[in-house]
């Protein structure tokens, strides 16, 4: 109640039991979110966009000038469909021609796990880092996959160092038990032939 706005980065959910709607938005990250009476009794939830601030400090011309702002609007949506929403808006699927199609790099055994990153490790090790969240507020169990030759995985910290006691397997497969909205970093340990072959 003593916030006038709140920040919601890609998507906004506002649902009750067998109903709900996403707001996905590319840039506008404040809202305002309240309820008010409705004629006839009961009340009436209303979502506002912060789309601009043009604050005078530190910055006298911060937001001048023309914008553009892309906002789209899901009837019906679940948590899911807002997370897919905010996606399909931020980082909308590119299509390039080849001569055959692509695997993924890797894969989740759960929609409601989401891929936020997959990056080469910081030491150079031709390791690969990925990054995934538990996105549906629910604890899941889920099978990450990578879609190349890997030694092992390993669960790490942000900063990809192991700590004791880790999650570990062989291959490229490994099992999680995730927590609701926990948000895991796994490093694939490079394959003999692959180190070799840099």
């Amino acid at each position: 109640m003593a916030k006038f706005e709140i920040c919601a980065h890609r998507w906004i959910h506002v649902g009750e039991p067998g109903f709900g709607v996403a707001i996905a938005n590319d840039s506008t990250y404040g809202h305002d979110v309240f309820q008010t009476p409705r004629a006839g009794g009961g009340t009436c939830t209303t979502v506002r966009l912060t789309l601009l601030r043009a604050p005078l400090y530190p910055d006298p011309s911060a937001d001048q000038g023309r914008h553009t702002l892309r906002v789209s609007i899901v009837p019906g949506a679940g948590v899911g469909d807002a997370v897919r929403a905010g996606y399909a808006i931020n980082l909308p699927w590119r299509t390039v021609r080849g001569s055959r199609a692509v695997a993924p790099i890797v894969s989740v055994s759960d929609p409601g796990v989401v891929v936020e990153a997959v990056k080469l490790a910081e030491d150079r090790s031709g390791d690969v880092i990925m990054r995934l969240y538990e996105s549906m507020g629910r604890r899941t169990a889920v099978t990450v996959s990578a879609g190349f030759d890997a030694a092992g995985a390993t669960v790490t910290d942000l900063l990809e160092r192991t700590p004791t006691g880790s999650t570990a397997t062989q291959g490229r497969d490994l099992g999680l038990q995730l927590r609701p909205f926990e948000l895991i970093t796994i490093r694939f340990s490079a394959s003999t032939e692959r180190r070799i072959g840099r």
